[in-house]
């Protein structure tokens, strides 16, 4: 099978890489250009897709023999990542960057490159497994699953992959450990053995995520206002800076409202109003989502699943089902509630270990209740801002 391996210049995809190398597959590394500006250089392990990246992985790639290219999807990132991202911000969303990038760029621009050059599938650093069974008629069906290591696992940022996707995704890692990819690492001679893992947001490599936006959008002032008593109690420059459940940054004097933490329960974006209340306002137990995405077919009737809404968050036994008059939508009904869920952020179900699809939270709510006390329905959702 002839194979792009996703190189990013760190351990996880030369690593990949070996591995189908070893299965007998005709590899090809290719490291993906995502910035304008890939003459800077990594600060530790923040950030990615540098040129010392890039080098990283030709080095890995001259080792293993396979040919090497990097391919500049640096346009199609600022379009579809980058600028989604501020845009998101920019509604009172919060937004998973990696997800769309895994979505819009290495399972959508980088396959559909592979594919139209003559490639058959690609394969990438991430901690998940795919498992192929026989499905009914006897053709097989690959599932994305769980990786082995529950601190690595990434099967939460795969969400996003679509049956087709998934026909033609390769994830070599899923059944090893983080400490036994480095030790493998270190056998095969790669000098990024013990390279630091990166984090964070990759085109903010300093983590200013405020900063960074504010950079984009410019200061916007606006009213911090108490959700209970509609009283404005502080001011902010922007709320885009701001998130659901957030605690900190909020510039209030806690002695002035009772000595209680206020937390960041809602972000009004049209009207550029912070929304802050007691922990008690964060908790939700419903969500509707849309631009739903699923690893096989959609499901017909309520399923019971685990409902995931971080990317290292807890698993919550849920109810979802399809919306019966809009397929991309998803309504979930979750056992327990949850503190700090914004809209933007993506709810990822799981049937064990198996990923069943995600979709991207556009509101949330409790059951039987609206902001008013009206009782209605248990899967009706009311927005909270």
């Amino acid at each position: 099978m002839r194979v792009v391996a996703a190189m990013s210049g760190g351990v996880d995809s030369a690593v990949a890489a070996a591995r189908m190398l070893d299965a007998g597959h005709d590899v090809v590394g290719v490291h993906l250009a995502l910035s304008r500006s890939a003459a800077t250089l990594r600060e530790s392990s923040r950030g990615c897709c540098t040129i010392e990246d890039a080098g990283d992985a030709r080095r890995v790639a001259d080792r293993l023999g396979i040919p090497f290219y990097v391919w500049d999807m640096a346009e199609r990132f600022q379009r579809d990542v980058m600028d989604d991202f501020v845009a998101e911000y920019a509604a009172g969303r919060t937004p998973n960057p990696c997800l769309r990038c895994n979505e819009s760029i290495k399972f959508t621009a980088l396959l559909d490159r592979a594919v139209a050059l003559g490639f058959d599938a690609v394969a990438t650093g991430h901690y998940a497994q795919v498992v192929e069974r026989v499905g009914s008629g006897g053709a097989t069906v690959r599932e994305l699953h769980r990786a082995v290591d529950p601190d690595k696992d990434q099967s939460y940022v795969l969400g996003v992959l679509d049956a087709e996707q998934l026909s033609r995704a390769f994830f070599p890692l899923g059944d090893t450990t983080k400490p036994r990819i480095r030790e493998e690492a270190a056998a095969r001679g790669f000098s990024i053995a013990k390279k630091p893992d990166s984090y964070d947001i990759c085109f903010i490599p300093d983590g200013d995520t405020r900063g960074w936006l504010t950079s984009r959008l410019g200061e916007r002032p606006g009213e911090i206002v108490d959700a209970t008593s509609g009283e404005v109690v502080g001011s902010h420059r922007g709320s885009y800076g701001f998130t659901v459940g957030q605690r900190r940054g909020l510039g209030l004097d806690r002695s002035a409202q009772d000595g209680d933490p206020r937390y960041v329960v809602g972000v009004d974006a049209p009207t550029n109003r912070v929304l802050i209340g007691t922990a008690d306002l964060l908790g939700v137990d419903l969500l509707r989502a849309d631009h739903a995405r699923w690893c096989g077919a959609a499901p017909v009737d309520e399923i019971r699943v685990g409902a995931q809404v971080r990317a290292h968050g807890e698993e919550v036994p849920a109810w979802a089902r399809v919306d019966e008059s809009d397929p991309e939508v998803v309504h979930v009904r979750l056992d327990s509630r949850l503190r700090g869920v914004a809209p933007g952020q993506s709810v990822v179900l799981y049937d064990g270990t198996r990923v069943v699809g995600s979709a991207t939270i556009a509101a949330t709510g409790l059951a039987g209740r609206t902001p008013s006390g009206i009782v209605e329905d248990s899967m009706t959702l009311t927005r909270r801002t």
